[in-house]
């Protein structure tokens, strides 16, 4: 079975919006992901984060594509109290306003769950040791 791979906000909207910077980079790696038949993760908070992005720049048909052709093929890590207190406090560790809550909390279910790699176009995941899909 091959690992899995956790989805994050930056490259899942990027497969979206066929006018962002890097639509054709992450459509080729999302395209190669489903190929493999590699299991997908992520978290309520991505889902959140990347349903308000969607809403608000593409409409609401584009959230119903992630609801509909998307996410019933993904885990969902749910965030509970302690995950969440675990989120914040290594966003407080690390002192900068550039890295988010949603990409602190993140980090720590990859962690939980032993994934290596993220479909992320946000450096912070390499910076946190994750192999990031696309390569950077």
């Amino acid at each position: 079975m091959n690992e899995g791979v956790f989805l994050d906000t930056s490259a899942v909207y990027a497969i979206f919006d066929a006018g962002d910077a890097s639509h054709e980079v992450a459509a080729g790696a999302w395209d190669s992901l489903l190929r493999s038949d590699t299991p997908l993760h992520t978290s309520n908070y991505v889902l959140v984060e990347l349903t308000a992005l969607l809403q608000s720049r593409l409409g609401m048909a584009a959230v119903d594509a992630l609801e509909a052709y998307v996410l019933p093929w993904v885990q969902v890590a749910w965030v509970d109290e302690a995950l969440h207190a675990q989120g914040t406090a290594g966003l407080l560790a690390a002192l900068r306003r550039d890295l988010s809550l949603v990409d602190c909390t993140s980090f720590v279910v990859m962690r939980r769950s032993g994934l290596r790699r993220a479909f992320t176009l946000d450096v912070h995941f390499r910076e946190q040791g994750f192999e990031m899909l696309p390569p950077a």
